[in-house]
């Protein structure tokens, strides 16, 4: 999955730190495309000599590299850069780099989107001790934004639910939804399904979890089956597609970045089952 870059890891402690020339530097522009350079499939980033020290903001360690995320007005122009959408860097791109760009995105946004105090209207500062923005009029104080969601793996006997988005990620995918407020995550498992296919669930158990900062999400992974007499009734202006599959006819989608993609390979070479 995205985040299996061992042996390299992703340090997010909170520093204040002041970018140096060979820091890594991520930008995103107003729509949230990541500013980069392709070679021979490799991405390359903009470092701490293209821009300003005041401009900047430290994210993240990734093995010995130091991220940091475009904060200013201008935008770098570096000769054979170009931006590209995180689905595009999904889809072109290979390797811990993408992680690093995913979680710089889950930042990029939560700092665009709490530029001003949601209490009384101040403009937010950088807070020098932790991640979090900060009001100097009231002291409202904003963390990043995580939102919980659930990936389930409805079996009924040899054969996996599987879906296709109306819109949007055109693979093979499982049910999936976001965490509703006083909701537990097996409540969440329930819901959604029988609300986009129809399906009655039991026997719901935990699989694994998987940050995925594209949608500022933690995506936690279960595995339940269908109740016998479960017929699919597809919620047509969610999805697509909705169907139980075998395992051998199972097609997986073109990598192996998701959550998704993985508990539908564990059940297609039999290492889940009822």
């Amino acid at each position: 999955m995205i985040q299996d870059i061992y042996p390299s890891r992703l340090d997010n402690t909170f520093h204040n730190y002041i970018i140096e020339e060979d820091d890594i530097l991520l930008h995103f522009d107003k729509d949230g495309k990541i500013y980069t350079g392709d070679t021979e499939g490799e991405m390359v980033f903009l470092t701490g000599k293209d821009v300003k020290k005041e401009d900047t903001v430290y994210l993240f360690s990734l093995d010995d590299k130091r991220f940091f995320l475009y904060i200013g007005e201008n935008k770098p122009e570096v000769k054979g850069f170009d931006y590209y959408t995180t689905r595009e860097v999904r889809d072109k791109f290979s390797g811990k780099e993408v992680f690093a760009v995913f979680t710089g995105y889950h930042l990029w946004k939560w700092y665009s989107d709490n530029k001003y105090c949601g209490k009384c209207g101040r403009r937010l500062l950088f807070d020098d001790k932790e991640r979090a923005m900060s009001c100097p009029e009231c002291g409202n104080i904003i963390y990043p934004r995580i939102n919980p969601a659930v990936i389930v793996g409805v079996i009924k006997g040899d054969s996996l639910l599987l879906t296709r988005y109306r819109r949007g990620y055109a693979h093979n995918a499982l049910v999936a939804g976001f965490t509703e407020i006083g909701e537990t995550l097996e409540e969440t498992v329930a819901r959604e399904v029988m609300e986009e296919t129809g399906i009655k669930v039991k026997n719901i158990r935990y699989y694994k979890s998987q940050p995925w900062g594209m949608a500022q999400d933690i995506l936690v992974g279960f595995y339940c089956e269908a109740e016998d007499d479960s017929v699919v009734s597809m919620d047509e202006n969610e999805l697509k597609y909705a169907e139980f599959v075998k395992r051998e006819d199972i097609e997986l989608q073109p990598n192996n970045l998701s959550l998704t993609n993985e508990m539908m390979r564990m059940f297609k070479e039999k290492r889940i089952s009822v």
